[in-house]
């Protein structure tokens, strides 16, 4: 495609860059943030023209994968911003410039087997991320490896619920090394996709590359961990990277959604490694804590709002921090579309309208039951059993504690509902979960982070 265009096609590329922009920040408020980085934010806006727009995919997984499950939303969302009809055109990327001759000097070349450069993103930097007493330890933790990687934590172990800032503080870390030294080496990659590269390599017979690109860093970025326990390959791969780069004092960074002990499909030999670091815990953050990230979000955005409003919407708006930054997009818009200024009095009419009416009501047995099933990765009929396997029997406890906790039924209802027995076992399972969050900060936030994905709006 030409990069030559008359004054119209250059406007209308204006058009579509910038409204493509205002459709990612509306993706960032329904996807993870993981796969916003992964999968959109790659995509790259190219032409507006006879009711098409050209957008175009770095290649075959993402474009097919974008495809397959976002293409009409993001459609939709870049109608609504453009303000006209069109067509979204994904088109893979051309790889024609690539002549026969530099692919072959390239894959000769030593630098063939340095990892790919990783580009963090740019605003997620220690700047711009809130501290408070929820995640105070996890941003300490991540300052301290930033200033000298490979010595002081390692690993650094981040785990909380989705949303609260995990794979900011991957970024950060990132961005403060890349400050320094522009060419730092440094890998970032989820969980997920490891365990997909890792299978192309095997299917392709690369796998020597492969662990040259993951292990030729000086620091490994490893995000959502959780997401391949029980892939016994993937995590035996992921064990014997973790030791080599360890061996070599090369900084390691993990996070997860729950401790490294919760990651019960996973071999003890690499729980006991990731806790051979620094464990610390992202948790949901206070009013006060709230409050500043508003503030600070909308600071970002080049929103005024003042402490009043901020503390309107921290009261009025529940949920994770990506929560209050699609309260401040929506107010933002109101804003805008009705012509009045960003006050108190919007604000309060905002939750009114959006947030007042999220009461929350008692999640039922089944609910609880399957929640701490995920959680756990134990079948519910495995949690309704009988077998005393230690990751089942911990996993029937807490089922047991967060159904006392919630429903407030009977020992002998509950005893009922898990399968007829015993009140006197439903006591004892009870008082061990409650013993272990006075003396496990690590079991304290995984219950709590259960409890809380059950009131969502809470």
């Amino acid at each position: 495609m030409s990069d030559q265009y008359s004054l119209d096609e250059h406007e209308d590329r204006i058009r579509l860059k910038t409204a493509w922009e205002r459709v990612l920040n509306d993706m960032a408020l329904q996807v993870p943030e993981t796969v916003l980085i992964r999968f959109l934010k790659p995509l790259e806006p190219i032409e507006l023209k006879d009711g098409c727009a050209v957008v175009r995919a770095p290649g075959r997984f993402v474009h097919d994968w974008v495809t397959g499950r976002y293409l009409e939303k993001l459609q939709t969302s870049l109608i609504l911003h453009l303000g006209q009809p069109v067509r979204l055109d994904l088109r893979l990327a051309s790889r024609e410039r690539q002549t026969p001759q530099s692919h072959t000097v390239s894959s000769i070349s030593p630098k063939a087997s340095e990892p790919t450069r990783f580009k963090p993103v740019e605003r997620l930097t220690f700047d711009n991320f809130v501290v408070g007493q929820s995640n105070r330890l996890a941003v300490g933790g991540a300052k301290a490896v930033a200033s000298a990687p490979g010595t002081r934590y390692n690993p650094l172990f981040i785990y909380g619920p989705s949303g609260l800032g995990k794979t900011h503080l991957l970024h950060a870390i990132a961005n403060e090394l890349l400050t320094k030294d522009p060419y730092h080496s440094i890998m970032y990659v989820t969980a997920a996709q490891f365990m997909e590269d890792f299978v192309t390599a095997l299917k392709n017979n690369q796998i020597e590359r492969f662990r040259r690109q993951q292990r030729g860093v000086n620091v490994w970025l490893l995000d959502d961990i959780q997401l391949v326990a029980g892939k016994d390959k993937t995590l035996e791969e992921i064990f014997h990277t973790f030791n080599y780069l360890q061996g070599l004092g090369k900084q390691i960074v993990l996070c997860s959604d729950r401790p490294p002990r919760d990651l019960l499909l996973m071999d003890e030999r690499l729980r006991s490694r990731f806790e051979s670091g620094l464990v610390v815990d992202v948790q949901h953050p206070d009013l006060e804590t709230k409050c500043a990230i508003i503030l600070k979000r909308a600071e970002n955005e080049g929103l005024s709002i003042d402490n009043e409003t901020a503390m309107i919407l921290a009261e009025g708006v529940s949920g994770t921090v990506r929560h209050l930054e699609g309260a401040i997009h929506r107010l933002a818009a109101q804003a805008s579309l009705e012509k009045r200024p960003v006050n108190a009095e919007l604000a309060h009419e905002l939750v009114e309208r959006y947030y007042a009416n999220l009461v929350a009501t008692k999640p039922s047995f089944e609910q609880i039951l399957g929640s701490v099933s995920k959680h756990y990765r134990v079948g519910e009929d495995e949690i309704l059993g009988i077998s005393r396997k230690a990751h089942i029997a911990q996993a029937r406890h807490v089922a047991i504690y967060i159904t006392r906790e919630i429903l407030g039924d009977s020992w002998k209802q509950i005893g009922a509902r898990f399968g007829n027995k015993d009140h006197t076992s439903m006591m004892h399972g009870y008082k061990k979960v409650r013993q272990l969050l006075n003396l496990n900060r690590e079991m304290n936030a995984s219950v709590k982070a259960l409890i809380q994905d059950l009131f969502p709006h809470q």
